[in-house]
């Protein structure tokens, strides 16, 4: 058996999870009388990387009922959220942990399945997703790996159970998962019976729901290798159909390099306008696509917005055209427009030009236009198109002029716009 970071001898190095807190509290109350529970999936395959676990995902041979009994004489909040499926979810101070009772699946349409409960933990390991996922470990730390999972976490590879086209059919989101779990925990290329499967399968994406889609894609794009994998995905055509229209990994990559440059933090959002986003209609086909919350939709659609004034140049604007993007776009979309307009030109990852720009964007105070309505009405300009007009005319004018904030040349250029010769043929 393969040692890991958080692994020795198949057995788990810090089993302070396993001896005290939530988890330590469900195992003990689970466990015994004839039952044995586990924690499975993720959680494991984290912990036998030296990760921290975040989420507790327990694997039974206590049927449901029993679950439910043996919750509620322990003290735990008992919420029934998947019990027709074997699954109920223990809150334990304060902490959800879903316990679901060992099962094989009996029939599946490709997104639900229809399962019978067992007792064979080997058996409910062969019906998950990849074989890094199907690793389980019991209250005493000890690892249990029937396929193969450790070995192939510790070479970097995604493999699927059994039949990856079976996998496929079983749930179409695992192909999303195969491309996810590569981007954070593979190595070199991916495997390529998965990628295979994931080409054969890639119409039953169109069943899943939006929402997933959008989990899965921000997820994997923030993934430790998410360059190489997205620019396999669009070698492989399947940057189409998650997105509705073309991918770009190259951009992605360089976007990436260019954060690890600044040291800035993963920007799951940033990424996404890199690998699909050129103009504002990609982000009003994201925003349907994937379900898009407004505000993240929002920005997508401003930097897109951006952009475009800043198309084709291969030096950062001085500092007077850095002001008029701050001003027309906002701090946000401004530096994603800039940082994406580097992406796009010769500069490398690490230009120092592009770099003092950025920092002058984050720095900068935004230009906030001196007048407006009111300031027309105390001159007598009647309510009207005619405030509109003037106030249009000013804000040329203003931006022209380098933004100034002395009252004497803002009243000039408030005059200038008033008396309608910098209004002439609007």
């Amino acid at each position: 058996m393969t040692d890991l970071p958080g692994l020795k001898d198949g057995r788990l190095q810090d089993l302070a999870p396993l001896r005290r807190g939530p988890l330590a509290k469900a195992l003990k109350a689970l466990n015994g009388e004839g039952e044995e529970t586990r924690l499975i999936g993720g959680a494991v395959r984290d912990l036998a990387l030296g990760e921290r676990a975040l989420d507790f995902d327990l694997a039974t041979t206590a049927t449901p009922d029993e679950v439910i009994r043996r919750g509620r004489k322990a003290g735990f909040k008992v919420a029934l959220t998947g019990v027709a499926h074997g699954t109920v979810t223990l809150i334990v101070n304060g902490r959800p942990i879903e316990v679901t009772t060992l099962r094989e699946d009996v029939e599946t349409d490709g997104r639900h399945a229809k399962v019978a409960f067992g007792r064979d933990f080997s058996a409910d390991a062969r019906r998950r997703d990849f074989t890094i996922n199907a690793l389980s470990l019991t209250a005493d730390g000890h690892v249990h790996d029937s396929l193969g999972g450790l070995d192939d976490l510790a070479s970097g590879r995604v493999r699927f159970i059994g039949d990856a086209d079976a996998r496929i059919r079983e749930d179409y989101l695992r192909i999303l998962r195969f491309f996810r779990f590569s981007a954070r925990f593979g190595s070199g290329a991916v495997d390529r019976e998965g990628l295979g499967a994931a080409i054969r399968g890639r119409a039953g994406m169109a069943r899943l729901s939006r929402e997933r889609l959008r989990a899965e894609c921000l997820k994997l794009i923030v993934a430790p290798h998410a360059a190489a994998v997205a620019r396999t995905m669009g070698e492989s055509g399947l940057l189409e159909p998650l997105f509705g229209g073309m991918g770009y990994p190259g951009r992605l990559g360089r976007v990436i390099a260019i954060e690890e440059a600044h040291g800035a933090e993963q920007d799951a959002l940033l990424r996404l306008a890199a690998l699909a986003v050129v103009i504002a209609e990609d982000a009003d086909r994201l925003h349907e696509r994937l379900r898009l919350a407004n505000a993240e939709w929002r920005r997508l659609a401003a930097a897109a917005s951006a952009v475009t004034s800043l198309h084709g140049i291969e030096t950062p604007p001085d500092v007077r055209g850095l002001r008029e993007l701050l001003f027309a776009a906002r701090r946000r979309a401004a530096r994603d427009a800039l940082l994406l307009t580097q992406a796009e030109s010769r500069a490398s990852a690490d230009d120092a030009a592009f770099a003092e720009a950025d920092r002058f964007l984050a720095d900068a105070p935004e230009p906030e236009l001196p007048v407006g309505g009111a300031d027309l009405a105390a001159r007598g300009v009647p309510a009207g198109p005619r405030v509109g007009e003037i106030l249009s005319a000013f804000r040329d004018l203003w931006v022209e002029a380098g933004f100034p904030t002395e009252p004497e040349a803002v009243n000039r250029l408030l005059k200038r716009a008033t008396d309608g010769d910098a209004c002439a043929g609007r």
